[in-house]
């Protein structure tokens, strides 16, 4: 008995130790029976007897909190009353008020008002103000006048509130100084006979510091502030406003601009919105009317809205339109007659009957003539009444838009051209293409023969005929694999007599496996079939393209803006000089410079020559790969100032901008000389990327990568071609930011890989015969390319010189990195120059310490040898401890070295 107590004694210490399980056990079974234990011996606690007083206590606790409550629900149902006011009356009733607080103001100053409410007013009103006091009510009365009259203006109030403190400030700061500058020693009522307290507290600090000579100029300059930003008069319109003063006042014979100068105070708000905050800006109607959610999304969609501004006349504002001006004019804006080189519509017809040589137009109805029979699709566009738009034609612009002169960073077009754009009739017309020919039949059955002799329980159901390939439908029986059909496409292969069979498992949308067999009788894709195509279902976004026609018949058309940028890679002869020549083509087929402007980069020298002298091109076409590299440099300063003018003016996308600008929403800040224009979409076409890469890759990588990041809302867009899709052409960094691919034949499955993430092109059978893979899609649509004959592109091309003569910019090849400040005469070191540069080329290593060891010379000399081959563009600037890149092959080292020896750079 002894042995117990000791062992409950021990039993806490058991329990505290986590590695005896059974001592867990014990006291996990004990805990609830001790609860239960208290549970059972625990007594509830008696209860206070109750008392009279608390009794009273409670019942006032619950009157008041009663009464309480009730307060406070009329209050807040008030208060929720004139939340739901309307908003007009709510600003009657904040005008009301005000001629309420002016009746009290003027009964306690100009009446001597006796009591509370007149004691008040002279301490608050007389002591503030000071002599001044009688011109706080007028002031009220004003205010409370102009919310009634104007309240729809409430974007005024600000400016308003500012100007008149500027106004009463300087005003009382000049009567105290007047008064004598009374200082608090001389007490209350002697600073009341002067400024108040507000003018007491402004010259005080004044007058202290910089003494009465400075005070009172810096209080009169105040004062004027203060009276232009109530009045909403620039500085530079105070003249215009004194005469217009003057004519009203009839002092003044005549004023000429008082239209011009009648919308002052509008423009004046405006430009006050544009200073303000960000946030307080979001109230005008421009930023108020934009949703940024959906700007990327709805960006794109505005412009089928929109009209084709291709057809659209831009006649010179300063001379007078005379009677051809307004036929074509109207002629174009009716129903884009000149747009296809169509005959006019009836309706066009008839305008110049009524047409003067003086630009005068009879009151004459025009009648009707029946429409021909064939007539293309221009004839849907709606027709305005003729006055309308022969009216719009002829009204000059503004006045401030006239004199702004032009940006000179943005892309410009010259002078007063109607341009058109080329007919469809221009490019050839197609055969229709056939659904089903004999060797379809003899495919079907070879495949057939083969399930049957391999015993897979599997049948073809079907089959969709491209221009190429045919895409044969196999259905599988019960229980069997899709692996029995994958491994049997060598089998197929020699049962149909082709190397090139691609099997699909299964087909997108079907319960089938897809076997891609190519046609003995291929088919040709016209251009023009694939942008008839476009023109019919009335889509007119200029950067719509024609690629070709898929497996199952179907037309493929890509719109660039939204991939945004494109891969296009296959090796020698698989079509990819084709696809770029349609690329080219359908953009100026559908859009005018104003729309696109193109930026050609062709390393091989004869691939785009015939797209020279095209009105749509910013830049000669470049050739040399160094030029190149500074072209796409140039675009990246060029997409930096659109993205600035997209952050000044609070747009997330071009087109957005651009549609604020032909609604006359955004204007320049005042002193502004610029003038804003719409930014046309910029389209960079790349069609030898290896050459580029092998120059100046780190340039060249750089500002691809930069570009296809961040280019996308700026309207630029980037198309990349090559032969050599190896991975050192197409880097890591260009393949995350160029979403979009097309893939023609390659020669190898690790070319494929490259291209399209996965294999398949090199199965492609060439001539056209591509894999397109857009933004977001999970596998590759097999088409067949577009071809475009040389004659059609010649035609095409003549077209568009016809129309306009190209406007080049000058800085596009202009390095954009400023060359150090160097030494460029050579004195007596051209042979030990000429050496170093023969180094340098032949061993495509440029290194300070490898000049000092080859041509044993010091540091200083090895270095300044460095800087002179930089100067000439050797070899790249320098990379900290990295070794300079060098910028010249071998096979160009002689002309090198004529220029360092004074010749002229060809």
């Amino acid at each position: 008995m002894a042995s117990r107590p000791s062992a409950a004694k021990k039993q806490p210490a058991k329990r505290a130790a986590p590695a005896k399980a059974p001592a867990k056990k014990a006291a996990a079974k004990r805990a609830p029976a001790k609860k239960a234990v208290v549970k059972k011996t625990a007594r509830p606690a008696p209860k206070p007897a109750p008392s009279p007083t608390g009794g009273i206590v409670k019942l006032v606790r619950a009157v008041w909190l009663g009464t309480a409550h009730a307060v406070g629900a009329v209050f807040r149902g008030i208060g929720q009353g004139a939340k739901n006011l309307d908003p007009a009356h709510r600003k009657d009733g904040v005008a009301l008020l005000l001629f309420g607080l002016a009746l009290i103001v003027a009964a306690g100053t100009w009446a001597d008002l006796r009591g509370p409410v007149g004691d008040l007013v002279e301490i608050l009103v007389t002591g503030a103000f000071g002599r001044l006091d009688l011109l706080v009510p007028i002031l009220l009365a004003v205010i409370a006048v102009r919310f009634i009259r104007h309240p729809e203006k409430p974007e005024a109030n600000g400016r308003i509130v500012i100007g008149l403190s500027a106004l009463v400030i300087g005003v009382l700061g000049q009567v105290h100084i007047a008064c004598g500058a009374p200082a608090r020693s001389d007490g209350m009522q002697a600073i009341r006979d002067a400024g108040g307290l507000i003018g007491w507290g402004v010259a005080t600090p004044l007058t202290y510091t910089m003494g009465e000579v400075l005070a009172v100029p810096l209080l009169v300059l105040l004062t004027v502030f203060g009276l232009l930003v109530v009045t909403a008069t620039p500085v530079n319109a105070i003249p215009q406003r004194l005469r217009l003063l003057g004519v009203k006042l009839g002092i003044v014979h005549d004023f000429d601009d008082e239209e011009e100068f009648g919308e002052d105070d509008e423009r004046y708000d405006e430009q006050w919105r544009e200073a303000l905050p960000a946030r307080a800006r979001k109230r005008g109607s421009a930023p108020e009317a934009y949703d940024p959610d959906s700007a990327e999304q709805d960006a794109l969609s505005k412009r089928r809205s929109r009209p084709r501004r291709s057809a659209v006349p831009q006649p010179d504002m300063h001379r007078p339109m005379d009677a051809v001006d307004v036929a074509a004019a109207a002629a174009a804006a009716l129903d884009g007659a000149v747009l296809h080189g169509m005959p006019p519509s009836p309706i066009v017809a008839d305008l110049t009957q009524g047409v003067r040589v003086g630009g005068d137009r009879e009151d004459t109805t025009p009648t009707p003539v029946p429409a021909p029979a064939a007539r293309p699709k221009q004839e849907k566009l709606k027709a305005e009444p003729a006055e309308r738009v022969v009216a719009d034609l002829t009204k000059a612009p503004p006045e401030e838009m006239r004199d702004l002169p032009p940006r000179a960073e943005q892309l410009q077009l010259s002078g007063d051209i109607t341009y058109s754009l080329p007919s469809l009739d221009l490019l050839e017309r197609g055969g229709p293409g056939k659904t089903r020919s004999a060797a379809n039949d003899i495919v079907v059955a070879s495949l057939q023969n083969v399930f049957m002799e391999f015993k897979v329980d599997a049948s073809v159901t079907g089959f969709t005929r491209g221009p190429t390939v045919t895409r044969y439908e196999v259905e599988l029986g019960p229980a069997v694999k899709v692996e029995r059909i994958t491994a049997l496409t060598k089998n197929i292969a020699y049962a149909v007599a082709s190397p090139d069979v691609r099997i699909i498992s299964p087909i997108p949308g079907k319960s089938a496996v897809g076997i891609e067999i190519p046609n003995t009788d291929r088919e040709m894709v016209n251009l023009g079939d694939v942008l008839r195509l476009a023109d019919a279902a009335e889509d007119d976004h200029p950067m719509l393209v024609a690629l070709g026609k898929d497996v199952e018949g179907g037309y493929v058309m890509a719109n660039l803006a939204k991939m945004p940028h494109v891969l296009v890679a296959g090796a020698t002869g698989s079509g990819k000089s084709s696809c770029i020549n349609c690329l080219i083509t359908s953009v100026m087929v559908r859009a005018t410079p104003e729309d696109v402007r193109m930026v050609l980069v062709d390393p091989k020298r004869v691939e785009l020559t015939a797209y020279e002298g095209i009105p749509h091109l910013i830049t000669p076409i470049i050739t040399n790969p160094k030029r190149a590299a500074e072209a796409l440099q140039w675009v990246v300063r060029e997409m930096d100032l659109r993205y600035d003018d997209l952050a000044a003016f609070g747009y997330r996308h071009i087109d957005d901008f651009n549609q604020a600008i032909r609604d006359g929403k955004l204007k320049t800040p005042e002193g502004s000389e610029r003038e804003l224009k719409t930014y046309p979409y910029l389209l960079v076409i790349v069609d030898e990327l290896a050459d580029l890469m092998m120059v100046a890759p780190r340039d060249v990588e750089d500002s691809i990568v930069r570009i296809t990041q961040l280019a996308r809302a700026a309207g630029i867009h980037l198309v990349l071609a090559t032969q050599r899709p190896s991975v050192d052409v197409v880097t890591g960094l260009i393949k995350a930011n160029v979403p979009s691919r097309l893939a023609f034949a390659t020669s190898s499955l690790a070319d494929s890989r490259v291209i399209l993430d996965q294999p398949g092109a090199e199965k492609l059978i060439g001539k056209g015969d591509g894999l397109f893979l857009p933004m977001g899609a999970n596998k590759p649509t097999r088409m067949q390319g577009a071809f475009v004959t040389e004659g059609e592109v010649a035609v095409i091309v003549q077209h568009c010189k016809d129309q306009m003569a190209p406007v080049f910019r000058d800085d596009v090849t202009v390095g954009s990195k400023q060359k150090k400040e160097i030494d460029e005469e050579i004195g007596d070191d051209l042979d030990l120059l000429c050496q170093a540069a023969e180094l340098v080329v032949s061993t495509q290593f440029g290194s300070t310490s490898m000049l000092q060891r080859k041509l044993r010379v010091g540091f200083a000399k090895a270095g300044r040898l460095m800087d002179l081959m930089e100067s000439r563009g050797i070899v790249g600037p320098s990379e900290g401890s990295k070794a300079r890149d060098v910028l010249v092959k071998a096979d160009e080292l002689d002309g090198v070295l004529a220029v360092i020896r004074g010749e002229s750079e060809g």
